[in-house]
């Protein structure tokens, strides 16, 4: 009989991370490009695809595809192209490539979504995965973070990623929608923010918006004692220095007060009898997650309202990933078999 293998997804905008059961874990750049011509494909050595930070390393040469931004997964009410689905279809067959599943195996997977994925991303999550996966679950993102690191009960997750920041109220039983908020300044929003910041403070500065990704993640910071921000961009072609810690600090801080406000309105919908306890209990993860002093600007931002403590989790690159496969390890075997045929939503998977 073949061997099942069991896998926990975490599908994001900028980043994709794999925890397999058979002990391999991966992280890709969510990132699909395809040679624009023959003379580009010769370059990659013939290969029809390419991936992650190779992929945007030589976009110039690639039909290049984030196809998680602004897709149905990530953005209500988006329509997919196929060229989309085509890429997504193509990147999760590369993460479940890169966990060296033995041939013949049968494979079981969880996939993370953002807390209020559409009926329509859940679905193209699942035609999909289809093509490498024998059944799929597709959770909530924030609930596959609560879930792996056991704080199910009157707990308040927050999962940053580049796309959206997502909340989720936990209380010992499967999120309901009411149980969950999200809000679309992320990641990406954050660098679009310091670009034009950039752009009003310097306008001879020339750079791109990965450039401004990569200043970010190097620097990003919502605490005053922020560390001096000097970076390099050509101006006429010549490298020249700047100094943009303030300008980060401004773009950063501005995730604290929607985050802030969604993590208040779960807290007031809240049973008033737990709702203190709810507010010591506080995750944050995702990516975002490490800029540095947000725990505690969150803290400080709902002192108004009664305070609250905020537990950063220690590994935000595979929280997600490792919860979904807790998840596909704790599922019944019946569960896996009735999803083979019709696939699974967040709501069965929270239920296990």
């Amino acid at each position: 009989m073949a061997d099942t293998v069991y896998l926990g997804v975490d599908l994001g905008t900028s980043r994709t991370s794999i925890t397999s059961s058979n002990g391999i874990r991966e992280t890709v750049w969510s990132y699909v490009g395809y040679p624009k011509d023959h003379v580009a494909k010769k370059k990659f050595g013939g290969r029809d695809i390419v991936y992650g930070k190779e992929a945007v390393q030589n976009r110039l040469a690639l039909n290049l595809f984030r196809p998680l931004a602004g897709s149905s997964v990530k953005k209500k009410g988006a329509k997919d192209s196929e060229d989309i689905k085509r890429s997504i279809r193509d990147l999760i067959e590369y993460i479940v490539g890169l966990a060296k599943i033995p041939a013949g195996s049968t494979i079981y997977a969880v996939i993370g979504a953002p807390a209020e994925a559409s009926v329509e991303g859940k679905a193209t999550i699942i035609e999909a995965a289809q093509s490498c996966i024998d059944s799929v679950i597709v959770c909530s993102e924030p609930f596959s973070v609560a879930y792996g690191l056991d704080f199910l009960d009157d707990t308040l997750v927050i999962d940053i990623g580049a796309g959206t920041t997502d909340l989720c109220r936990l209380h010992g039983t499967m999120p309901e929608p009411d149980d969950q908020r999200t809000h679309e300044v992320a990641g990406d929003a954050i660098d679009e923010t310091l670009a034009n910041l950039i752009s009003e403070t310097n306008p001879e500065a020339q750079f791109s918006i990965n450039m401004v990704r990569g200043f970010k993640e190097k620097y990003s910071c919502v605490t005053e004692n922020i560390d001096n921000a000097t970076v390099e961009m050509p101006v006429s072609g010549k490298p020249q220095k700047f100094d943009i810690t303030e300008l980060v600090y401004k773009a950063c801080y501005t995730i604290v007060a929607p985050t802030v406000a969604a993590l208040q309105d779960l807290i007031a919908t809240y049973d008033p009898e737990f709702q203190h306890k709810m507010r010591q209990n506080i995750l944050l993860g995702g990516g975002g997650s490490q800029i540095k002093g947000l725990g505690i600007a969150i803290e400080r931002g709902l002192e108004e309202y009664g305070g609250g403590k905020v537990t950063t989790v220690e590994e935000p690159q595979y929280a997600g990933s490792n919860g979904a496969l807790k998840i596909a390890l704790d599922m019944p075997e019946e569960y896996w078999k009735e999803f083979s045929a019709t696939g699974g939503s967040g709501d069965e998977a929270a239920s296990a």
